[in-house]
């Protein structure tokens, strides 16, 4: 269930598989933050992991975990300052017009239903949200797009593209409530950061492996 793409002393680099929560306070349940503790512990390390992001449970994709507490706060600056690089992979409903573009909106998050919304500028407790996107492959009644997030907010993505008319493949939260199981084609394959000790500019990318996505090239 774990695959690491990269460790040294300071970080490890891991895949979250769809399904498997970042980080959850229910007991019993597995998280991505209590396997790498276990894994650490396993080789007689510090059970200390680091979060420095998260991913929605239903998301699968490339993460970054600190293994001291100096390295996730450089890279929580990073985060913070914006200048840490997530992109993702998208399967969406119909075809976007332009094919490339920005999306800017006001999110309200519901605590109680776990639901963000799309509302006013000046709506109490609203945040902004803003994404690029850019169309790879169009095909009979769904698009592959790139996404760059410019913000992190709650289900960001799934409710601007939502918002926009092309909500994601498989989303019933925020798309269609079709009948029977399509896993969440979202997938974050890429993040880029500078290491919180070497100082270099670090790339890591995956291949999605959803159902969704299978039959197309990402070369």
């Amino acid at each position: 269930m774990l695959e690491i793409i990269f460790e040294d002393e300071f970080i490890i680099v891991c895949k979250k598989p769809p399904g498997i929560p970042t980080q959850t306070p229910k007991s019993g349940v597995t998280d991505m933050v209590s396997l790498l503790k276990n894994y650490r512990v396993s080789k007689g390390e510090p059970h200390y992991v680091g979060l420095v992001h998260r991913l929605d449970q239903p998301v699968e994709g490339v993460m970054v975990f600190a293994k001291d507490k100096k390295s996730a706060a450089a890279l929580s600056a990073q985060m913070q300052a914006h200048t840490f690089e997530k992109y993702y992979y998208a399967m969406v409903e119909g075809t976007f017009s332009p094919a490339c573009g920005t999306l800017e909106n006001y999110l309200l998050r519901d605590g109680k239903s776990n639901v963000s919304s799309v509302v006013p500028k000046d709506t109490t407790g609203a945040k902004r949200a803003e994404l690029s996107y850019e169309t790879v492959k169009t095909m009979e009644d769904r698009s592959l797009v790139r996404i760059q997030l410019k913000t992190g907010r709650h289900h960001q993505i799934r409710v601007q593209l939502a918002h926009a008319g092309h909500p994601i493949i498989g989303d019933k939260k925020y798309g269609r409530n079709t009948p029977g199981y399509l896993p969440l084609g979202l997938c974050s394959y890429h993040i880029g950061f500078i290491h919180p000790v070497t100082k270099k500019k670090v790339v890591y990318e995956i291949t999605p492996s959803g159902a969704v996505f299978q039959q197309v090239s990402y070369e």
